[in-house]
């Protein structure tokens, strides 16, 4: 089953869900609205430590995402 990203259009809040088809109804799990955009996922994968990538060189160090927050870490 997928997790999808998803930020709430009403109140801002960002949040991950399972999604278990395409019919799924997603709403915020902070003010219970409809209105939720699914976002683009960042995934990374790792490397072993003579990678010339790593996630110290990342601005989030949760997911290694190029920008802070699009995991909510």
């Amino acid at each position: 089953m997928p997790i999808f990203e998803y930020k709430c259009q009403d109140c801002g809040a960002q949040f991950e869900k399972i999604v278990t088809s395409s019919s799924s109804r997603v709403i915020c799990g902070k003010c219970e609205s409809p209105h939720v955009e699914r976002l683009l996922s960042v995934f990374a994968v790792a490397r072993g430590t003579n990678s010339a990538t790593s996630f110290d060189d990342a601005p989030c160090r949760t997911c290694g995402a190029r920008e802070r927050g699009l995991c909510g870490g």
